[in-house]
C-alpha cells in the first residue's frame, strides 16, 4: 500500500478515518479549572471508551487538548492529517491539568510560525490511536 497525507499506511490511515467518523461527540462537563474558558470542551465516545476534547484560541494560536489514550490520540491524528504538523505538540502529566486528571497531549497550529516543537512524534501519536481501532 502506499503512504497517506501523514506519511502513513494508506489502508491505516482509512481505518483511522472511518474510526473517526464512528466518533459520539457530547458536550463535556467543565471542571473546576478547566482550560476550555474561551473554547469548547466536548467527550468523544467511541467503543466504550471515552476522551476530553477541549479546542480554544489563543492569539492567533488554535490550541487542541486531548485527554492521553487511544481516544483522545486519535482525535488528534486525525486534527493533524487536517491541519497539519502542528506547530507544538506537548505533553501534560497526570494531575497537571485539573480537566485532564489522567494526562494530555496538546496541539497548537500557530499559522506563520517557525516554532517546531514536537516532544510526541507522530509515531507515537499513531501507536497509541491504533488502540481506538476495534
Amino acid at each position: 500500500m502506499t503512504a497517506g497525507s501523514l506519511g502513513i499506511d494508506a489502508g491505516l490511515l482509512g481505518r483511522f478515518r472511518a474510526a473517526g467518523a464512528k466518533i459520539a461527540w457530547r458536550e463535556a462537563v467543565s471542571p473546576k479549572g478547566g482550560r476550555s474558558t474561551t473554547g469548547t470542551a466536548r467527550t468523544a465516545h467511541l467503543n466504550d471508551e471515552e476522551a476530553r476534547v477541549e479546542e480554544r484560541d489563543e492569539g492567533g494560536a488554535s490550541v487542541l487538548t486531548v485527554e492521553s489514550g487511544p481516544v483522545g490520540a486519535l482525535v488528534l491524528l486525525l486534527q493533524w492529517e487536517a491541519r497539519g504538523e502542528p506547530n507544538r505538540l506537548v505533553t501534560h502529566e497526570a494531575g497537571e491539568l485539573p480537566a485532564f486528571p489522567g494526562g494530555a497531549l496538546e496541539a497548537r497550529w500557530t499559522p506563520g510560525s517557525p516554532e517546531r516543537v514536537l516532544v510526541v512524534p507522530l509515531a507515537d501519536v499513531v501507536g497509541l490511536a491504533r488502540y481506538a481501532l476495534a
